[in-house]
C-alpha cells in the first residue's frame, strides 16, 4: 500500500446530480483519485489497473466559495453552436489538502499476463522517486477532476512499510477517511460512464476519522466497471 500525499489550489468535484448549480463534493470521489494516478503514470487506457483499491484523505476543510462560470451542454452539432454554452453557478474549494491511500494487492491482470512489476503501485512509486520519474512518458498538465484544477504538490508519504514525509497536519485537526460501509450515508462513483449515467458505478461508504494509519485493505472501495 502507497499513501500519496497532494495539494490542489483549486478544484471542484461536482456531485453527481448537480446540474444548474454545479454543488461540490468535500473529498474528490475513488473514480476521480483513480483518473489522477492514471496520468501521474502516463496511463491512457482506464481499464489497465481495474481493482485497485482508493481511498481518500481530507487532511483539512477546504474553504468554499461560488463563481459564475459558462458551462457546456451539448444539445446539438457542430459544439460551437449556440445553446450549448450557458452561464452557471458553481461551488469551488480552495486550498484542498489530500492523502490517496492506493492498494494493488487485488489488481486484475491485464492481457493476460501477472502485474509483477507494472502494478499501479509500482508506477505510482516510480513516477514520484527522483531516480526512477525518467522513465514515466506522460503529457499535460496533472490535475484533479477538471483539466484546469491542476495539482500544485505531489508527494509520498507512506512507501509501503513506512511513513516518509510529514503529513502537514496539526493536532488540532482530525482527518477523515473514505472507507466502505453499507450503513454510511455517502455515495461515490467508483466508475464514470463518460456517454451516459447507465455505466456508472457507485460505493455506499462514510467518512471517518484517522486516516493518517493504512486503513484495511477490505474497507476500501474498489475500482471496477
Amino acid at each position: 500500500m502507497l499513501g500519496i500525499k497532494l495539494s490542489v489550489p483549486i478544484a471542484c468535484f461536482r456531485k453527481g446530480m448537480a446540474r444548474e448549480y454545479l454543488e461540490t463534493e468535500r473529498i474528490p470521489p475513488p473514480a476521480t483519485c483513480y483518473g489522477f494516478l492514471l496520468a501521474l503514470v502516463g496511463e491512457t487506457d482506464r481499464e489497465r489497473h481495474l481493482r485497485v483499491k482508493i481511498s481518500p484523505v481530507l487532511l483539512k476543510e477546504s474553504e468554499r466559495s461560488v463563481v459564475l462560470r459558462t458551462v457546456w451542454r451539448v444539445k446539438k452539432t457542430p459544439l460551437g453552436s449556440p445553446g450549448n454554452t450557458r452561464p452557471d453557478y458553481q461551488q469551488i474549494l480552495t486550498d484542498v489538502q489530500l492523502l490517496i491511500w492506493l492498494d494493488s494487492s487485488d489488481e486484475e491482470k491485464h492481457d493476460g499476463t501477472a502485474l509483477v512489476d507494472q502494478s499501479l503501485e509500482k508506477r505510482v512509486k516510480t513516477a514520484l522517486d527522483p531516480e526512477g520519474r525518467g522513465q514515466i512518458a506522460r503529457f499535460g498538465g496533472l490535475s484533479l477532476g477538471e483539466s484546469t484544477h491542476l495539482v500544485n504538490e505531489v508527494s509520498l508519504y507512506y512507501d509501503g512499510k513506512k511513513v516518509v514525509a510529514d503529513s502537514g497536519v496539526g493536532e488540532d485537526v482530525n482527518p477523515q477517511i473514505m472507507l466502505q460501509d453499507s450503513n454510511g450515508a455517502l455515495t461515490w462513483p467508483v466508475w464514470v460512464d463518460h456517454v451516459g449515467a447507465q455505466g456508472t458505478r457507485y460505493v455506499t461508504g462514510a467518512l471517518v476519522s484517522g486516516g493518517l494509519k493504512p486503513p484495511k485493505t477490505a474497507d476500501m472501495p474498489v475500482i471496477q466497471n
